[in-house]
């Protein structure tokens, strides 16, 4: 299985920085995409940041300029994502979570798509 671990999040200041990060690892051949999505109380998910293809970089309108999304070269079969958040403001307050899109080998030997979501990271901004 292909596992998401996140990090980073809680507590800022309105108009501070924050950074995230998100390690997957396991049977992954190739990656698609990789995004960042949030969920305030009461709203649907959304997207905040993704990178696709050939480093592709789509913002959500609310967060371009302030957010900036990255990712690492693969170290020891672990893809690093990381998302840097500037100028925090309380719109910002919500859950993010971590996906990545892409092919895995099964213990069958097939290759089949993946889906998979961060257990997701509060992030609270206060003013």
């Amino acid at each position: 299985q292909v596992q998401l671990v996140e990090s980073g999040g809680g507590l800022v200041q309105a108009g501070g920085s924050q950074r995230l990060s998100c390690a997957a690892s396991g049977p992954i051949l190739t990656i698609s995409a990789m995004g960042w999505y949030r969920q305030a109380p009461g709203k649907m998910r959304e997207l905040v940041a993704s990178i696709s293809g050939v480093d592709k970089i789509d913002y959500a309108d609310s967060v371009k300029g302030r957010f900036t999304i990255s990712r690492d070269n693969v170290k020891n079969l672990v893809y690093t994502m990381h998302l840097q958040m500037t100028n925090l403001n309380s719109e910002d307050t919500a859950i993010y979570y971590c996906n990545v899109k892409g092919t895995r080998t099964t213990v069958s030997d097939r290759i089949e798509d993946f889906d998979s979501w961060g257990q997701g990271t509060q992030v609270t901004v206060s003013a």
